[in-house]
């Protein structure tokens, strides 16, 4: 029976990634999750008592998953260049992922108190990974620095996700050269 409830449960987060991966946050309500996953709008609060108790779990659960991958991708890299250009294009090679859109929609939207301070505490993990390599490099506000090549980041998150004019991997080499060369030079 546990069992059985590990599935259904695994089965709703699932659903609930789709859900917010199509349509953000407001597509994630009971009755769709109910829709996508056979079971009655009852049942499903059963595993979840509100919408905020599923994006707290999505979070608790692939908040981590997400980090790992770049954390993964950082270490085989060498030096602090290295590793702040693997940090930018394994996140931009994440952007397809339903888990990583989910996230995305998670970020952006109006949460309670807890689950933004889960994003929050994830987010901060990601964002400490850089810190290191920022210091290395001489910058004088390492956390700062981070917090705004995270925004370079996303913004190229966004600009992959909207399927813009540009093919996703020259989003990639211009967020790479503006994190690590600024707009004074773009080498070539």
């Amino acid at each position: 029976m546990a069992e059985h409830r590990t599935m259904q449960r695994g089965a709703l987060l699932d659903a609930a990634r789709s859900l917010l991966s199509e349509g953000g946050t407001e597509a994630l309500t009971f009755p769709a999750l109910a829709e996508r996953t056979g079971l009655a709008r009852s049942s499903v609060y059963e595993y979840f008592r509100s919408r905020a108790a599923v994006v707290e779990e999505l979070c608790a659960v692939d908040f981590p998953v997400w980090a790992a991958e770049v954390e993964a991708a950082m270490e085989r890299s060498a030096g602090p260049e290295g590793k702040i250009e693997a940090y930018i294009r394994r996140q931009l090679e994440l952007v397809g992922d339903r888990r990583h859109r989910a996230v995305v929609a998670i970020s952006a939207s109006e949460l309670d108190a807890g689950a933004r301070e889960k994003i929050r505490a994830a987010h901060g993990g990601l964002v400490a990974m850089i810190v290191e390599a920022l210091a290395e490099l001489g910058h004088e506000q390492p956390r700062l620095a981070a917090m705004l090549l995270q925004g370079i980041v996303d913004a190229a998150a966004r600009r992959v996700e909207l399927g813009a004019a540009e093919v996703p991997a020259a989003i990639a080499d211009s967020a790479v050269a503006l994190a690590l060369h600024g707009v004074s030079r773009h080498p070539g």
